[in-house]
């Protein structure tokens, strides 16, 4: 690269590298659809922002190299480098860089030599495209609607900036790789570039009345706002799973993100979870886990909070009882990652046979008897430390200081703080700063305390400002300080918001100046999110009757 401006060149193109070895070595795995999960979603949560930045960015200070190494450097770069590829076609995609790598082996090149590489091996206007990904922040929402006659399907599709917080004044537009597929025509799409701000497509083989599927396999980045009528033809694949996996992910992805930002309603989300009775596969399910997680950690200090426990306990507990407690010969390569993640999420829900089963489970380990298995026993610590007990806490730092794994150590040190008891979550704070725990490992376990609930976040803000020159000192132009500092995304109120954006006024941290507002800007989304949504999603549970 010619200058940290085209950082984005050297860390996107290998973050998607390390992808695409992996699919081709182990197609079993089907790792793209764990990178959705991973890369893309993590890259348009955080594009969504205001204080987002654009992919190639000017960087006039020292200070400022180490902010942009971050989600949209990575997982922004190689998303659109992903979009680009199968735009293109794998194969004129490969001679492009092959042309490049030649022309500019032994020294430095700029976005622009690598575009006009694969233009030259492509014949599509690339520079034109993809400038529009590079140099402006964030991405589009595309809002597509159906127009159907009795013998062809069309879509009318329309773009506009995406916002985290539901603005839609924004002149800005994408040049936009689309891809659609039907339920008549599942393996194969039409494909078509959006170069305006509307547009209408011809969905090949489509029949009045199918489902209509737009960006199969997440490959553009982009948020999709259904119209009702095609959302509603889309359940019953979800349901019987005609759609493939990355697809039903990214239905109930979109619409979470739509939902959050205030263009659709949290309640329309619900019922759109239940359309995933029989989903069984780990990625698909992760996602729905952890969108419901965030809800739950907005919506938790009010009365419905009980109902919401109850409604995850539904989705879960059958799950687990299929995947059962132990490893089988015949697991996947996943079926340990969604065994942990069943056992976290119900012993969070407060379901009572996990509670049990996990509480024997360690008894029996603590005592010498036989010993939980590395996949599940985070996941176990992590729901006996729920009972907030002196008793459970003291037996889990003797299992600390008596290994010396420090895998054993670190799954020890993280849960500490997750309890309910303030007594030992102040201890776990000041046992994070003792020389017992490694300087690099000191974040997390404070990120600990910041999971156990909204005392938690109080008490780990408090500590973070009474030791932040210590902070500043030992981690300053690192990322553990920006770790340290996303402790205040998660705030739900604007009095937390006057405090922090306070602090920081009086307390700067130039290294971190980006992470701050991004966090501030958090804290003012989901604010709006609960005021917004807070009474409608009480409703819904109400009307459920859980």
């Amino acid at each position: 690269m010619e200058w940290w401006t085209h950082l984005w060149l050297n860390e996107g193109f290998a973050s998607w590298v390390e992808f695409l070895c992996v699919d081709h070595c182990f197609p079993d795995w089907n790792i793209w659809l764990q990178y959705v999960n991973m890369s893309l979603k993590r890259a348009l949560q955080l594009d969504a922002l205001d204080s987002s930045h654009p992919i190639e960015v000017p960087v006039g200070h020292p200070n400022e190299i180490d902010e942009i190494f971050d989600a949209i450097s990575y997982e922004k770069g190689n998303s659109i480098i992903r979009m680009l590829q199968n735009w293109l076609g794998a194969e004129p995609f490969r001679k492009g860089l092959a042309l490049y790598l030649k022309k500019f082996q032994y020294s430095n090149a700029f976005t622009e030599d690598l575009w006009a590489a694969l233009e030259e091996s492509s014949g599509q206007p690339v520079n034109k495209v993809m400038s529009t990904w590079t140099s402006q922040i964030g991405f589009p929402m595309i809002t597509a609607e159906l127009s159907e006659t009795t013998d062809e399907v069309r879509i009318k599709v329309r773009q506009q900036k995406f916002c985290a917080n539901g603005d839609d004044s924004s002149a800005q537009s994408w040049f936009v790789p689309i891809s659609v597929i039907s339920q008549s025509n599942p393996d194969k799409a039409t494909c078509y570039l959006l170069e305006g701000k509307e547009g209408e497509i011809l969905i090949e083989g489509a029949k009045p009345g199918d489902w209509i599927k737009v960006n199969p396999g997440l490959i553009g980045m982009y948020r999709l706002n259904y119209s009702d009528e095609m959302l509603k033809r889309l359940l019953p694949a979800i349901k019987n799973q005609a759609l493939g996996a990355a697809d039903r992910l990214g239905i109930q992805e979109d619409l979470f993100a739509l939902a959050k930002a205030g263009y659709n309603n949290t309640a329309n989300l619900l019922t759109l979870m239940g359309a995933y009775v029989n989903e069984r596969n780990y990625v698909v399910l992760s996602s729905i886990n952890g969108n419901l997680s965030e809800l739950g950690s907005r919506f938790s200090h009010l009365p419905c909070f009980t109902q919401f426990k109850a409604m995850r306990r539904r989705i879960f507990s059958r799950i687990l009882e299929e995947v059962g407690w132990e490893k089988k010969e015949t697991d996947g390569h996943t079926d340990a990652l969604l065994r942990n993640m069943l056992v976290v999420t119900l012993g969070k829900s407060d379901d009572e046979q996990v509670l049990a089963r996990c509480q024997e489970l360690f008894n029996t380990h603590y005592t010498g008897g036989k010993q939980i298995e590395a996949d599940i026993r985070g996941a176990v610590y992590l729901t006996v430390r729920q009972d907030g007990t002196d008793e459970t806490y003291r037996k889990l730092m003797d299992l600390f200081n008596k290994t010396d794994l420090h895998e054993e150590r670190e799954r020890v040190q993280r849960i500490l703080g997750t309890g309910p008891n303030a007594a030992l979550r102040s201890e776990t704070l000041e046992f994070a700063m003792s020389e017992s725990v490694r300087s690099n490992d000191t974040p997390f376990v404070i990120h600990g305390v910041a999971n156990a609930g909204p005392e938690g976040r109080d008490q780990t803000w408090a500590f973070i400002k009474n030791k932040f020159p210590v902070f500043l000192e030992r981690y300053s132009g690192g990322f553990l300080f920006t770790r340290l500092v996303q402790v205040t995304s998660n705030f739900t109120t604007m009095d937390h918001y006057k405090d922090i954006e306070k602090f920081f006024a009086e307390n700067k941290a130039p290294s971190a100046e980006r992470a701050v507002k991004q966090s501030l800007e958090s804290i003012k989304l989901r604010a709006a999110w609960l005021e917004r949504d807070g009474e409608s999603v009480a409703q819904w549970f109400t009307e459920q009757g859980l």
